[in-house]
């Protein structure tokens, strides 16, 4: 990793650091340099504004579900596991312990400045979520009905995160509940909806 590849890297996560500890408005740009160990004119050079430092944290936050890989219908498999297992995995990586913590951070300052959340979601919009994709190629396939497939994975996902998600992101606490329990019923009810029509 070059020099400045890795200033980057350390100012990105003494602002991560700052920002929890803190909250956006009272983080301060001369304690994100001290915690990087880097001057603040080189803070300055890789960002030019604390808001700058921020919109670079929220990409992190986007690229780390643009990087979850993109899953394809398989027609050998029955598609009930296919779409438990991918269930299981994409909760899994939200309830993560570093991705829960930087969502934390980002929404909290989303819910203070409309524009940047607006701007965040206008990028979020633009992303395939890693089952879309899936559902999607299944509607092709004749094994679900023809639906708009980002907003079929949308129903199915928003059903298991009010279970499993949003207790942890915004109680610290892991739902009571049996997870897979839980992706196997939404599943089951996502199914019984979205089935082929006959």
């Amino acid at each position: 990793m070059k020099l400045t590849d890795k200033k980057r890297k350390d100012i990105l996560e003494a602002a991560i650091q700052e920002f929890r500890e803190q909250g956006f408005p009272a983080a301060r740009v001369n304690r994100i340099a001290e915690l990087a160990e880097v001057s603040k004119r080189t803070l300055y050079k890789h960002f030019e504004s604390k808001e700058l430092l921020f919109q670079a944290i929220t990409d992190i936050l986007l690229e780390e579900i643009a990087a979850m890989p993109k899953l394809r219908y398989r027609p050998d498999a029955p598609l009930r596991e296919q779409l438990v297992a991918a269930v299981r995995d994409y909760i899994g990586h939200l309830t993560g312990e570093q991705y829960m913590g930087l969502n934390r951070l980002v929404m909290s300052e989303l819910l203070r400045d409309q524009d940047l959340a607006q701007a965040f979601f206008a990028k979020a919009a633009m992303q395939d979520g890693p089952i879309s994709g899936l559902i999607g190629e299944a509607m092709q396939a004749g094994v679900l009905r023809q639906a708009e497939p980002g907003f079929a994975a949308g129903q199915l996902l928003s059903m298991v995160k009010h279970f499993l998600v949003w207790p942890q992101f915004l109680m610290g606490a892991k739902a009571e509940v049996d997870p897979d329990v839980v992706i196997s019923d939404c599943v089951d009810m996502f199914l019984a909806h979205y089935g082929p029509e006959s």
